[in-house]
């Protein structure tokens, strides 16, 4: 009888969530538990049952995983605040984030990336409120000119005006707020160091443009869309990549994500 009860009002959650949602489409509870399914054995070890991020390797973890109930992503194709698109958290999932525990999950059918993510979405009511959603950004190509040496001394000092109290003036991560800085569920958040080959965001001067434009959610990393014009955001860009550190070969090999960004 109490398994009973438990049903049905999970069908009224689900029934309230479509009728109050102006995006996404209407909830499909059998995707949805194929999602669960998925969820619980590979996502609830570091994600946790109730998607809060504390599982239990969570403690050992650094960074922690992330918690999916404030509906609060960091790598995005849309504006600072906004929800993801699907395919970026579809990207996500499948070629991992470098530097985390997040490993590549490209085993996945697209069927079961789909699913598990429908079942993401029920950890936060961000999900049910149209206001969070927004078209993905624009992100122009890298400029002709972005290795010219006038450009890279120009962004050595935007880097050092904008950048580097959380990065340090060598983009190291050891800027003299670093140490200081938490995230919204009030864990250390420390910059990365932008010298590596290899980052979270991607590897390529793009992945770097895109987050100086979106942002990352839940953390003191904000956005720089109305800060700095495009050209200085490119030549932060263009010292930042004079000061990479010696090339690693890739795991990923990974599409652009704006190619993926979907939904």
């Amino acid at each position: 009888m109490v398994l009973l009860i438990r049903w049905w009002l999970l069908l009224l959650v689900f029934a309230g969530w479509r009728a109050h949602a102006a995006e996404p489409p209407s909830i499909d509870f059998a995707r949805y538990m194929e999602g669960k399914y998925i969820f619980e054995r590979n996502c609830i070890v570091c994600h946790g049952p109730r998607g809060d991020g504390a599982g239990e390797m969570a403690a050992s973890l650094n960074p922690r995983p992330r918690s999916f109930r404030e509906g609060m992503f960091k790598f995005r194709t849309t504006p600072f605040g906004a929800l993801p698109r699907e395919g970026d958290l579809r990207y996500t999932i499948k070629h991992g984030l470098s530097g985390t525990a997040m490993g590549m999950f490209s085993q996945l059918s697209d069927r079961d990336i789909g699913a598990v993510i429908e079942y993401v979405k029920s950890f936060s009511r961000r999900w049910r409120k149209a206001e969070n959603y927004a078209e993905p950004m624009r992100f122009p190509d890298p400029p002709s000119w972005l290795n010219e040496a006038k450009h890279v001394e120009k962004g050595k000092t935007l880097f050092s005006a904008h950048c580097a109290v959380c990065h340090g003036p060598n983009a190291d991560g050891k800027g003299p707020a670093a140490a200081t800085l938490k995230n919204m569920w009030n864990f250390p958040s420390l910059p990365s160091d932008l010298r590596q080959p290899h980052l979270r965001c991607g590897d390529r001067e793009e992945d770097v443009y895109r987050v100086l434009a979106t942002g990352l959610n839940g953390t003191p990393m904000v956005s720089f869309d109305a800060l700095l014009t495009p050209e200085q955001r490119w030549e932060i860009i263009a010292w930042l990549f004079s000061q990479k550190l010696p090339q690693v070969p890739t795991l990923g090999g990974a599409p652009p994500r704006e190619a993926a960004s979907g939904k």
